[in-house]
């Protein structure tokens, strides 16, 4: 790649005799592929997943799938796939080694050669020591853990949910809302600081107990009690929580572990995948996309890490582009994600380090909320609940970039 990120005789990278692997059958993964073809790539594309599924959109899965709104939620057909984009898809694959001398993947049912490799792997679910084996222990990453969490809220169960990140908070009004008595644990004094910063996450939090959701902060949990089925949970404090079913949401790891020893550099911290800001990793030829990718954000100066659905299709799109030489294309952006609790749904764009938060109108009280962050002159992010017609114009506004009294002066000017 020359120094403006273009590749020397890109035209070639699109010749029907080179093989682009795409390992992860994610939302990263499935616009990874549609893109290559897209910009007419005729060469071969292997898409490999882990899981037995076509790729499927996660985020219903703590939301309208787990409160049976939906059965499916898969984002494209085999015939489209296979048939019109002429993928050559390996499900129920798993990637177990990458050989960067011979640029080989090694999986669980062979060896594949690429000439270009895409890692859109995502990330696993963190869960508590030694309670796997245990019946009535959840997390929830994939499918099939949903369906098993599905099948077992029923109204009257005591339901734990460890963790009041975005995703336990979700799976928690699911199950309230069907009925079950909801517990949830977590560690931290304020949940979701490192999501929405310590002021925003303490006002969320008033959300479960406001809909009558018992809510336990800065505090761990010590043992899970039960011989075959879970019965109770200890905390550190000594007390005894019953459960009939205990859901861990405790935040998720890139799954990278294949890749240990094959020279693809992995972040020290989080073991992401560590990418310039082409999204290419420190081996050429090898790009990463979603959960997995660790990259420099030009938009804040900083390096990052997205867990959102949003940049998972964006990297994905960009990674194939970047792949087959179509650049330049820097990977630039304003993260957004959203969350549903209790039927508000509760938007966020930007980042949350700042040196200010300022509530410009609403309060969780109201069911409805616009707060804006600054750091330093500038605005660097937002949080609503139920101010939809609102976010995407923030996400503007901190792209911009938009100076903190500009930004002010506007929401000002809008409620006068």
């Amino acid at each position: 790649m020359t120094s403006n990120g273009v590749r020397e005789n890109s035209g070639d990278l699109l010749d029907e005799g080179r093989t682009l692997v795409v390992v992860g059958a994610s939302l990263a993964g499935l616009r990874a592929v549609e893109t290559a073809r897209k910009e007419g790539f005729r060469g071969k594309i292997v898409l490999i997943g882990d899981e037995p599924h076509l790729p499927y959109d996660r985020p219903p899965l703590s939301k309208a799938f787990l409160e049976r709104q939906t059965e499916d939620t898969t984002l494209c057909d085999i015939e489209g796939l296979t048939g019109q984009l002429g993928v050559d898809l390996r499900l129920g694959t798993a990637a177990t080694q990458l050989d960067i001398e011979r640029k080989e993947l090694v999986t669980s049912s062979g060896t594949i050669v690429y000439d270009s490799v895409i890692i859109a792997t995502g990330s696993t679910a963190r869960t508590i020591e030694g309670v796997s084996k245990l019946g009535g222990v959840h997390v929830l990453r994939t499918r099939d853990d949903a369906v098993s969490i599905r099948a077992a809220i029923q109204p009257g169960v005591r339901v734990v949910v460890v963790g009041g990140g975005f995703i336990g908070s979700e799976v928690a009004s699911v199950c309230h809302k069907l009925g079950a008595e909801v517990t949830i644990i977590e560690s931290a004094a304020v949940p979701l600081v490192r999501a929405v910063g310590s002021d925003m996450g303490a006002m969320l939090t008033t959300l479960h107990r406001k809909n009558g959701i018992r809510t336990l902060t800065g505090v761990a949990v010590q043992e899970v009690i039960g011989q075959q089925n879970v019965s109770a949970v200890r905390l550190a404090d000594g007390s005894i929580l019953a459960a009939d079913l205990l859901i861990v949401g405790i935040g998720a790891v890139p799954a990278t572990a294949w890749l240990e020893g094959s020279g693809v550099q992995l972040h020290a911290w989080d073991r992401g995948v560590v990418c310039d800001r082409y999204l290419e990793s420190s081996v050429p030829d090898v790009w990463a996309a979603g959960d997995v990718a660790h990259w420099h954000n030009e938009m804040f100066d900083q390096s990052m890490r997205l867990e959102n659905w949003t940049s998972a299709g964006e990297q994905g799109a960009h990674a194939a582009r970047n792949a087959l030489g179509l650049g330049p294309n820097v990977y630039r952006t304003v993260p957004y994600y959203w969350s549903v609790w209790y039927d508000h749904r509760i938007q966020f764009v930007g980042v949350p380090d700042a040196d200010e938060v300022r509530v410009c109108s609403g309060s969780v009280e109201e069911g409805r909320l616009l707060a804006l962050y600054r750091r330093g002159s500038r605005l660097v992010g937002a949080l609503t609940i139920n101010e939809s017609r609102r976010i995407m114009k923030l996400r503007t506004m901190i792209a911009a970039p938009t100076t903190w009294s500009d930004a002010i002066q506007f929401f000002e000017n809008l409620h006068a």
